[in-house]
C-alpha cells in the first residue's frame, strides 16, 4: 500500500524548512521508526521517520529542496521489500561464501572479513568453528552480540588538505550557510540594532559553591543516580532568586508594551555543531539543583544528536551563556530577543584578592550581564548582577532564598 510521506506541520513561527539529508533512498529496505528524512528549520533539524516496514517508492523532494509545512517529499510502499535474489544470484552467492581469504593466520569467508571490517572487529581474536578452522559469517556474529574482538581505535590521522596547490598560491573555498547559521547571524544583527545594549561586569568568588561541590558532590552523585554536581545548576538558581526581585529584567519587550512574566524559564545556551541553541529550562525557581543538572545534561546530549525539538527552545524569560568552557576570560554576551538581558560566565582564574587586609589566592570569575537599557535601567542591572555574585559567595542563601 503506498503511504505519502510529508514534512512535519512547522510551529507558526517557522515558515519553511530544507531537506539536509535522506538516510533512504529508494528501494532499500526501511524498518518502522527508522530515519528517512531530515529537515532543518530556521532553529532545529527536524527527523521524518518510517510509518511502517517498507520501502521509498519515489523521492518527490531532493537534498536542498525547501518545503512547505505538511508537503509532500516522498512516496512509501508499506509491507514492500527489495526483490528477492534469483537462482543465480543466489548461486553466486553461495559459491563466493565458498571461497576463503587469509588474514593473518586466520581464514575467513569473503563474507565474514567483510561483516568483520563492517563492525570494525579484529580478525586475530575471532574464532573460527568452520572447516579446517575457516572463520564463517556466524562466528563474526557471535562476536558482534557477545563485543568480543573488537579492534582497537586507529590512531587519528593527520590532516590533509583537500585539495592540491602549488606553494604560495591563494585557495578559497565557498560553502553556503545552513539555514541556522543564518537564522543565528540574523537575529545576533537584529538584537544590537533594535536593543539599547549595555552590559555590566563584576566578578565573583567561586571558592564557597567549589567547595560545597567538592564536599558533596559523590554523595550527589550518589542520590541523584549519576546526576553530577556543576556549576550550571548554582547560577541557574541564583538567577532565578534575582529574577524574583528585579522584575524588570525578567520582563521583554512586545512594540510599544511591557510584557512582565509571572515565571522563571531560562535559557541555557549549548553549543553543537550546526550552531549555538539555546533550550529553556522551566519554572527554575521550583527546580531542585539535581532537576537543572539532569535537564541541562539532556539537553546537551540531545543537542549533540540534533534531536532538540522546537517546543524545547520556545519561549524564554532570560538566557545564561558559558563562554568560560572554552577558556574566554570576559566577554559581551548579545541579547537573545526578545528578552531584555543575558548574563554571561566565564573561565575559573585564580588571582591574588585582598580578603580581611591579607593577600590570598581566590578562584575568580567575571560574570557579565548585557541588558536592554531601554526595559531596564543601569541601577538595577548593576544591583541584579551583585544579587547573584552575593548569592554564589554564600551558597546557603540560595537554599534558604535570603
Amino acid at each position: 500500500m503506498a503511504t505519502e510521506i510529508k514534512a512535519p506541520v512547522f510551529p507558526e513561527s517557522v515558515a519553511d524548512g530544507t531537506i539536509v539529508n535522506w538516510a533512504k533512498q529508494p528501494g532499500e529496505a526501511v524498518a518502522r521508526d527508522e530515519l528517512l528524512v531530515e529537515i532543518e528549520t530556521d532553529k532545529v533539524v527536524l527527523e521524518v521517520v518510517a510509518p511502517a516496514d517498507g520501502v521509498i517508492k519515489e523521492i518527490i523532494q531532493d537534498v536542498d529542496a525547501t518545503v512547505l509545512s505538511d508537503e509532500l517529499i516522498a512516496i512509501f510502499e508499506e509491507g514492500a521489500a527489495p526483490a528477492a535474489a534469483t537462482p543465480a544470484q543466489a548461486a553466486e552467492e553461495s559459491a563466493a561464501e565458498e571461497e576463503t581469504v587469509q588474514v593473518g593466520d586466520k581464514i575467513l569467508s569473503p563474507a565474514a572479513r567483510k561483516l568483520a571490517q563492517e563492525n570494525n572487529l579484529d580478525v586475530a581474536k575471532l574464532n573460527g568453528t568452520g572447516k579446517g578452522g575457516r572463520v564463517t559469517k556466524e562466528d563474526v556474529l557471535k562476536a558482534v552480540e557477545a563485543g568480543t574482538a573488537k579492534a582497537a581505535p586507529a590512531p587519528a590521522a593527520a590532516a590533509v588538505p583537500q585539495v592540491n596547490v602549488e606553494a604560495g598560491a591563494r585557495v578559497e573555498k565557498r560553502v553556503p550557510m545552513s539555514r541556522m547559521r543564518q537564522t543565528i547571524a540574523k537575529r545576533l544583527v537584529e538584537a544590537q540594532q533594535t536593543a539599547a545594549m549595555l552590559t555590566t561586569y563584576n566578578e565573583v568568588d567561586m571558592k564557597p559553591v567549589m567547595e560545597l561541590r567538592k564536599k558533596y558532590k559523590d554523595m550527589f552523585e550518589k542520590k541523584h543516580n549519576g546526576v553530577r554536581l556543576g556549576f550550571m545548576s548554582f547560577f541557574v538558581k541564583a538567577a532565578a532568586e534575582a529574577l524574583k526581585r528585579f522584575p524588570d529584567v525578567n520582563a521583554s519587550i512586545d512594540g510599544t508594551d511591557i510584557v512582565y512574566h509571572g515565571y522563571y524559564d531560562i535559557g541555557v545556551a549549548v553549543s553543537t555543531e550546526r550552531g549555538l541553541v539555546v533550550p529553556i529550562l522551566r519554572d527554575t525557581d521550583t527546580m531542585s539543583l539535581a532537576d537543572v543538572e539532569s535537564t541541562i545534561g539532556d539537553f546537551a546530549k540531545r543537542g549533540r544528536e540534533g534531536k532538540l525539538g522546537i517546543d524545547d527552545m520556545t519561549g524564554g524569560t532570560f538566557t545564561i551563556t558559558n563562554g568560560g568552557v572554552f577558556g574566554s576570560l570576559m566577554s559581551t554576551p548579545i541579547l537573545n530577543p526578545p528578552q531584555t538581558a543575558i548574563l554571561g560566565m566565564h573561565k575559573i582564574q585564580e588571582r591574588p584578592m585582598a580578603v580581611n587586609g591579607q593577600v590570598e589566592i581566590r578562584p575568580m570569575m567575571y560574570l557579565a550581564l548585557s541588558y536592554d537599557h531601554r526595559m531596564i535601567d543601569g541601577k538595577d542591572a548593576v544591583q541584579f548582577l551583585v544579587t547573584i555574585k552575593e548569592l554564589l559567595e554564600d551558597p546557603a542563601r540560595i537554599l534558604l532564598e535570603v
